[in-house]
């Protein structure tokens, strides 16, 4: 048997505020394998989502499957957007969703978990953030601002967790991300600058590789994942055709389910991937290799 084996470890999954996108889903498969978990979650959405927490209204998503109850040791209020408090503009800070939950920049949260957990407190980091407000444009009409903002806190916020959180981690710690297709192949009505945001993600995965490689002996990957119905997915308005088209269009012709992504996420955390570094795994059933549509006609 060749377990994965992550006991002792501490989790941050940077980016969850319901149970249903990938990011919980890695979440999970972490605290299988015997992580513990925190997560970062963002401001408009952490009251609720810890409401529900509170109240047992995910107690079916929260069991694991060897019975145990997932459990987060922390849940901080993040909003990526900001490297340090000072970034947020005075409406932002005064906002009555974020004035009462303290620092919710980057740093702060880095902060809070120096208070909580001591200097090397951390051994993985996921990123699973993004937000474009004109998602839905084309990208040809996104204005300078929509994109600049699509690229702020769907790539240039890994960065910025690298930095920030490189110095709590523990020898063999990783940082991962999530892609998608877009970042290389055309996604007609994957606009408002998302796709350029999931190229640069991408890109800044090998030169972060490098660059925490050697300052810091860390590694840096990237899971570039099938389409998958999460509540953030569906704001493009499309999500369902995407799966199907995506599932008939497969080398494996099913649609993939988020504890594929939660299993990888696993293993590139893991020792068992301590030599994987600079990396874009595909999690797409094979999607990623066809080059032409499959017609009812051809078989394979």
């Amino acid at each position: 048997m060749l377990p994965i084996d992550l006991t002792g470890k501490r989790a941050l999954v940077a980016g969850v505020s319901d149970d249903g996108g990938f990011g919980f889903a890695i979440a999970k498969s972490l605290a299988e394998a015997g992580a513990t978990i925190c997560l970062g979650s963002w401001p408009p959405a952490l009251g609720i989502f810890t409401k529900l927490l509170e109240r047992g209204k995910m107690e079916d998503s929260m069991r694991l499957a060897d019975g145990r109850k997932l459990e987060f040791e922390r849940v901080y209020p993040l909003d990526a957007a900001f490297d340090v408090l000072a970034d947020a503009p005075a409406d932002v800070r005064a906002n009555k969703r974020y004035k009462d939950v303290g620092d919710f920049s980057i740093q702060g949260m880095a902060n809070r978990m120096r208070a909580d957990f001591g200097d090397s407190c951390l051994d993985v980091v996921v990123h699973s953030l993004a937000n474009a407000p004109e998602v839905k444009s084309p990208l040809v009409d996104t204005s300078r601002q929509g994109y600049l903002s699509a690229i702020s806190v769907s790539a240039y916020s890994n960065v910025s967790l690298v930095r920030h959180l490189a110095p709590l981690m523990r020898a063999g710690g990783s940082f991962l991300s999530l892609s998608y297709m877009a970042s290389e192949r055309v996604i007609p009505g994957y606009g408002g600058g998302m796709s350029s945001a999931k190229a640069a993600l991408e890109a800044d995965t090998r030169t972060l590789a490098f660059e925490a490689g050697r300052r810091w002996g860390l590694r840096v990957n990237a899971i570039s994942a099938g389409p998958w119905a999460s509540r953030a997915a569906s704001a493009i308005g499309f999500i369902d055709m995407m799966i199907k088209y995506t599932a008939e269009n497969s080398p494996l012709p099913h649609p993939i389910d988020a504890t594929d992504v939660g299993g990888t996420a696993a293993f590139l955390s893991s020792s068992l991937g301590k030599a994987v570094t600079g990396s874009v795994v595909y999690v797409d059933n094979g999607y990623h290799a066809m080059g032409m549509a499959v017609d009812a006609g051809v078989k394979g």
